[in-house]
């Protein structure tokens, strides 16, 4: 009779217990088995995307999955980030998130499609770097104080171009304005290509453009770098000097990519994603790419890069207030 109850006993145990291991085997599953979604918020060949393209690539290589580069553009940057709270919250849609998104656009529209702090959960930051003001051949300007000295004395005859309204090159500007007292028009357009052609023919002469876009005009000639704008010189141009040495005592600007997932990501998900995107950016030949673009790879923890979210979402709250921008 023991025996009997024994063998009953056991094969009750096995049963749950097989039970129990169906319900885990899915939460068990290899991660990522399939393909990932990556939503760029720019189109294809902007700054952003020559970066993402490049995190897209080594992810991959980490992970052993594809990585789909998805350009989502529209919406001040917003559309994509749209786009990434609608999605499944299963780890297989993330979103490209460069700090124009995530900082600066909020702060530009009476109402934002997306409160990123409240809809996304941050994974990683994956590079920072410098912007750097630029000035075309035909003006006279050989320094940023060249450029300073002109606009005090012609308030208003100088233009700045930016790739669009409210992008870090625009907002970036008016801090330097703000901090060199000087009366500059502001000329926006649609994308940092269009920008540069229009500098190089004098039709503008003052740009601030990201590094990885502006590199090749500057190592070519065709546009003249007067600083970066980060706290040291960058390792490129290190002949150009910052803003803060070439006049604008205490001015420093940097910029910064990351990614971001939907808010209900699992948590064990955004942790390998995490671990899988800071290995990316510092392998060897991840770290090599990014660094030719003039940026520079940044491997944090989830929590830190969303602390640098809520700093910069601050500061550039201040600076856009204060200059009045806005997107209509």
């Amino acid at each position: 009779m023991g025996t009997g109850l024994d063998a009953v006993l056991r094969g009750a145990a096995g049963t749950i217990a097989t039970c129990m291991l169906i319900q885990v085997l899915p939460a068990m599953a290899a991660y990522p088995e399939r393909p990932i979604r990556m939503i760029v918020p720019q189109a294809v060949g902007s700054s952003t995307d020559n970066v993402a393209r490049i995190v897209a690539t080594e992810l991959a290589r980490e992970i052993g999955q594809q990585v789909v580069v998805d350009n989502r553009p529209g919406g001040a940057l917003q559309l994509g980030l749209e786009l990434a709270v609608q999605a499944p919250a299963d780890g297989y849609t993330i979103a490209y998130a460069p700090i124009g998104a995530l900082a600066i656009a909020p702060h530009l529209m009476a109402k934002p499609p997306v409160d990123a702090l409240r809809d996304l959960a941050p994974v990683a930051q994956t590079v920072s770097g410098h912007q750097v003001v630029l000035t075309g051949p035909k003006t006279p300007f050989k320094s940023l104080q060249d450029a300073i000295v002109y606009a005090r004395n012609n308030p208003g005859k100088l233009f700045n171009a930016s790739s669009s309204n409210g992008s870090p090159g625009h907002i970036g500007f008016e801090l330097l304005k703000s901090m060199a007292g000087i009366s500059v028009v502001h000329v926006p357009y649609k994308g940092g290509a269009a920008a540069l052609v229009d500098l190089m023919s004098g039709q503008v002469q003052l740009m601030m453009e990201g590094l990885n876009s502006a590199t090749p005009h500057v190592q070519a000639g065709r546009v003249r770098g007067l600083a970066v704008t980060g706290p040291k010189r960058s390792p490129i141009f290190p002949d150009i000097p910052t803003v803060a040495e070439a006049g604008v005592p205490g001015y420093v600007v940097t910029v910064w990519h990351g990614v971001v997932a939907p808010i209900k990501t699992p948590p064990a998900r955004i942790k390998v994603l995490n671990a899988m995107l800071n290995k990316a950016i510092t392998s060897p030949e991840g770290s090599r790419r990014i660094l030719a673009l003039g940026s520079e790879p940044n491997p944090v923890s989830p929590e830190e890069f969303w602390k640098l979210v809520r700093s910069d979402r601050e500061r550039w709250g201040e600076v856009i207030k204060r200059a009045g921008a806005k997107i209509d």
